[in-house]
């Protein structure tokens, strides 16, 4: 990316001052004339100083463990760059100075032996010429969720109502994608899943849960371009306590994500991942305890507008022999528990949805469940929703109903849906209360010469 900079014309010469003596009249003239221009580049300068004072990230998360001593992360980190984006982020990413391609992610060698021959094959360096234009869809999608994510860690604190934060994440992930329907918007809710909960909370509403300083919480949430979604995800924690909990976890991910390769054993993946996160433990209120895998819950591959397309990819040695396939994208996540059974369970007030892949078709009896079938069909497609949105003015889309989506009543015709095999319901996933569980997660592309860890940011 190339930084704009103003062009300044030359000081004038002691020639020019010499023979400009020589005429008086002209010399008054041009002494007024430079004289104003000196005071103009003067007051450039100045603006251009305070400009650059503005665009110095500064203000660091309140959660622990994003960053490193090495390269701290600051959450305004997007106004560094000269891509022209404001704070708090207001221009939607395709508005910004990136002339059309979006930045890379964090490109990764293959380590196997029988991929060694990738990075410097023909064959593949012109395969993956041939895919830049998804790779960069993907890019744009990952570099919103970067964005978002940084944001909300600028308000994620302690005394924050839930509600209130997914609103205030959410429609900024709206914002900066440019929310356009199916074509451009959220991925999946945000989960915000706290403590024993491991997965699959988003408050409902009327659900007044607030943060507390002792919480540990996973914030997981998506953006998507042409069903290209960005799946990734990290956790809060105030309290020091829980810091190898949440290093243990980082590490088995970043850990997995290094073991990943084209024709890579799946159990191979999950076998590293296991190694590395059962080898912490944790102090937490005077009492040592191991970090265990949850041995249930698993990474998958992404398909567009598929968040799990078939492949899982597990944090143990389940011995699955599938292998991971070329130009497929993987969410690579680990998810680890202290005080806790290592495996959850299904439990609690159900909130996320989604119509299923490969829905059967079904006659439908209830006219509620026909108008509510239409609307997700037309809202959300096959991408998961929560009730929360269908319980938004706008229906989930302000594009696509403006302030007229709301539906009302729809519990009722929601189940009808799901009895009949149309939509599934995705319930909390829990595990011993009184436990404590983390999550890590990257978006991965198994390219032909390398992967990309495309949702790889500063903060983790």
């Amino acid at each position: 990316m190339a930084s704009l900079v103003c062009e300044k014309s030359d000081p004038p010469t002691a020639d020019d001052e010499n023979s400009a003596s020589d005429n008086d009249s002209e010399m008054n003239s041009l002494a007024a004339t430079t004289t104003t221009t000196k005071s103009k580049k003067k007051k450039k300068k100045k603006k251009k100083s305070a400009a650059q004072k503005a665009a110095t990230p500064n203000k660091p998360p309140h959660c622990r463990l994003l960053g490193t001593k090495q390269s701290p992360h600051f959450t305004n980190y997007y106004v560094s760059s000269d891509v022209g984006q404001t704070e708090p982020p207001t221009k939607r990413i395709f508005e910004l100075e990136f002339s059309g391609k979006y930045p890379v992610g964090e490109i990764q060698d293959y380590t196997q032996e029988h991929n060694g021959f990738r990075k410097t094959s023909e064959e593949k360096m012109a395969m993956d010429l041939l895919r830049e234009d998804y790779f960069n869809t993907v890019r744009e999608a990952a570099e919103v969720h970067r964005q978002v994510r940084s944001y909300a860690q600028s308000f994620i604190k302690p005394g924050i109502e839930l509600a209130e934060m997914c609103r205030m994440l959410e429609d900024k992930n709206r914002e900066l994608i440019g929310e356009k329907g199916l074509e451009r918007g959220i991925g999946f809710p945000t989960g915000c899943s706290i403590n024993h909960v491991a997965a699959h909370y988003t408050p409902n509403s009327g659900d007044k849960t607030v943060l507390e300083y002792g919480d540990v919480m996973k914030i997981d949430f998506g953006s998507q371009i042409d069903g290209r979604i960005i799946d990734c995800a990290f956790t809060v924690a105030f309290d020091p306590q829980f810091d190898p909990l949440l290093e243990a976890v980082k590490d088995a991910t970043n850990t997995g994500i290094s073991n990943t390769g084209v024709d890579v054993r799946l159990c191979d993946v999950g076998a590293s991942v296991e190694e590395v996160m059962e080898s912490y433990e944790v102090e937490i209120n005077g009492k040592m305890l191991p970090v265990k895998c949850i041995r249930n819950l698993n990474g998958h591959s992404i398909g567009q507008y598929q968040i799990h397309a078939g492949q899982s990819v597990p944090i143990v040695d389940n011995g699955d022999q599938t292998k991971m396939l070329e130009d497929q994208m993987y969410a690579i996540e680990t998810f680890g528990v202290a005080g806790g059974r290592g495996h959850v369970i299904e439990e609690g007030e159900c909130s996320h949805y989604m119509k299923n892949f490969d829905a059967p078709h079904v006659p439908l009896r209830l006219p509620k469940a026909k108008k509510l079938l239409g609307h997700i069909n037309k809202t959300f497609g096959t991408l998961a929703f929560c009730r929360r949105w269908l319980d938004r003015d706008d229906g989930g889309s302000t594009f696509l109903h403006k302030q007229d989506g709301k539906q009302v009543g729809y519990l009722g015709a929601l189940k009808n849906l799901c009895d009949v095999g149309i939509v599934a319901a995705y319930p909390p996933l829990v595990d011993v209360k009184g436990s404590y569980t983390a999550q890590y997660e990257h978006t991965i592309l198994l390219r032909g010469t390398c992967k990309e860890v495309v949702s790889r940011g500063t903060d983790y």
